[in-house]
């Protein structure tokens, strides 16, 4: 049977993305804070790349102000100033683009929107990891979450290669089938519920029957994050959306379910502990 390099890959990133994650975690303040909009930054280029070499010309710009900027606000001000994040950003991205048009820019109209979308997407998404570490016992949700994708990931593939014949979504991502998805909810039903079995000790307000309902709701939502971000490669042809992990593809291609799972994350954490 020839070497699944496809599986060696995912354990490799996990490998090096959960540790890193863990650190930063444990650091917390404003050493989390800075992770988090460094690894933004870089998805933001991977992401601004796959539109430009599409012909497209969003700008890189604004993308690398405000994208950086929301998770900073969100550390300093939680969600206190978002309004005028956002509407600072049309602002600013809509100025940018009237003037690109006037210097003979042929999209600058699809251009604004693709800014604006994209910090959205990154900023506003990617901001919820810093909300989720300020949340009491913030340090065990974030490596209960996060940890809980992986698994689904993984589980998914798994079960995918071993049981796969019905596609889900063909049209978006081929290789993906009912059978993969819900043995990765199986997967990540019962990985957040020993995760969080584990982190009850130092933790005991976090309980294993917390892990799993996140392990459920993110399982079964979160991975139309990686649809949303196949849709995007799979209209310019792209297989990955970089190369800062080499032959492991981009940041975007690694937490473009991470996004969706630090949103929802958030929401059902603070409904199962009021």
């Amino acid at each position: 049977m020839k070497p699944d390099l496809s599986l060696r890959k995912r354990l490799i990133v996990i490998n090096i993305m959960v540790p890193a994650l863990v650190i930063f975690s444990i650091l917390g303040g404003w050493a989390f804070t800075i992770f988090v909009a460094v690894v933004l930054l870089l998805a933001t280029w991977e992401l601004w790349r796959l539109f430009n070499k599409g012909f497209y010309s969003p700008s890189l710009l604004v993308m690398g102000i405000f994208v950086p900027l929301a998770v900073i606000l969100r550390h300093l001000y939680e969600f206190k100033y978002s309004d005028a994040w956002l509407a600072a950003l049309v602002l600013t991205a809509m100025l940018f683009h009237v003037l690109q048009q006037e210097r003979g820019g042929k999209t600058a109209a699809i251009d604004f929107m693709i800014t604006v979308g994209g910090t959205v997407y990154l900023g506003w998404l990617g901001s919820y990891a810093v909300s989720l570490r300020a949340l009491e016992n913030g340090l065990y949700w974030v490596v209960l979450v996060f940890p809980i994708i992986s698994l689904a990931d993984s589980g998914a593939y798994i079960f995918g290669r071993l049981l796969g014949k019905h596609k889900m979504l063909p049209r978006v991502s081929p290789k993906k089938t009912w059978e993969g998805y819900l043995g990765g909810i199986l997967v990540g039903m019962l990985g957040g519920f020993a995760l969080a079995a584990l982190w009850n000790g130092p933790a005991p307000n976090v309980l294993a029957w917390h892990g799993l309902i996140l392990g459920a709701v993110i399982s079964i939502l979160a991975p139309f994050g990686d649809y949303g971000e196949s849709m995007i490669k799979r209209q310019f042809g792209a297989k990955d959306s970089g190369h800062f992990l080499l032959e492991h593809g981009g940041f975007l291609d690694r937490m473009d379910s991470s996004l969706w799972a630090a949103v929802i994350g958030y929401y059902v954490i603070i409904l199962l502990t009021r």
